[in-house]
């Protein structure tokens, strides 16, 4: 029902006529420019996140990692990854913001961060701050990935005489990337869609596209609803992409995962 309230609602005018005018404008101004905002962000969350969890999860996973690792790396994960919203922002704003305690510190040393061009409330500080909880979810969706790596075929390629480079790049890479990639775009559908954060930090400055949608529905000047629908409508379409993309990345990996078990 929401979704069909969407569809309709982004091709009817106030007082119900049928147009095509208000999807028509997510494609020029600042409509076009919050989508692409919006996808810059969220590639970039997705890839930092995706390559930095999966690293960590394979350093704590692997065999050879002391056993207290996993169920205290995974226990933070689990809590990292769903904490998000104006916490989070606060959280950073006292640690890395104007007055918090790593800007205070680095102060003394000469070292402040924002003379050289970086700030927590503009585009580089939102992707740190979605890294706190993209990093912890890429390891809690990798992990069953990297426990379906057979020690056995290590053991294989060394007994043929691979090196750990051919081993990844023959045996581990081929097995694992249809899973990182899948995990990278559910990453991608999770920074695209956040709103608090981003609105907390930034106060609406940064154009993305729920940010965008909040000013259209909520704002007194800029009242907008039936464009925001469009918008909405939008990022469904965007997000349905994502989704078709996964399914097909995790259909692939699936028969690996069969393979394992």
């Amino acid at each position: 029902m929401p979704a069909g309230a969407l569809l309709i609602g982004a091709f009817r005018t106030q007082e119900g006529e049928f147009t095509t005018r208000f999807f028509k404008n997510i494609f020029k101004g600042t409509s076009l420019d919050a989508y692409v905002k919006s996808v810059e962000i969220s590639l970039i969350t997705a890839a930092l996140g995706g390559l930095l969890g999966f690293l960590m999860a394979y350093a704590a996973l692997s065999a050879g990692a002391p056993r207290f690792i996993r169920p205290v790396l995974t226990t933070f994960s689990g809590v990292a990854a769903n904490f998000g919203g104006v916490p989070l922002a606060f959280a950073f704003i006292s640690t890395l913001g104007t007055v918090g305690l790593a800007t205070r510190a680095l102060d003394k040393l000469g070292l402040n961060p924002y003379d050289h061009g970086f700030t927590l409330f503009g585009f580089w500080g939102l992707v740190v701050t979605y890294l706190y909880f993209q990093i912890p979810l890429m390891i809690l969706v990798i992990a069953p990935a990297i426990d379906g790596l057979k020690t056995e075929w290590r053991e294989s390629a060394s007994n043929l005489g691979a090196t750990s480079t051919q081993y990844w790049r023959y045996v581990g890479l081929p097995v694992l990337l249809p899973s990182i990639l899948g995990s990278m775009v559910l990453l991608f559908g999770g920074s695209f869609a956040a709103y608090a954060t981003a609105y907390a930090l930034t106060s609406g400055h940064i154009g993305l596209v729920p940010l965008k949608i909040g000013e259209l529905i909520s704002g007194n000047v800029l009242s907008d609803p039936h464009q925001a629908y469009a918008l909405a409508f939008g990022m469904v379409i965007v997000i349905s992409v994502a989704m078709v993309i996964y399914y097909v990345l995790d259909r692939r990996a699936s028969r690996w995962r069969r393979t394992a078990q």
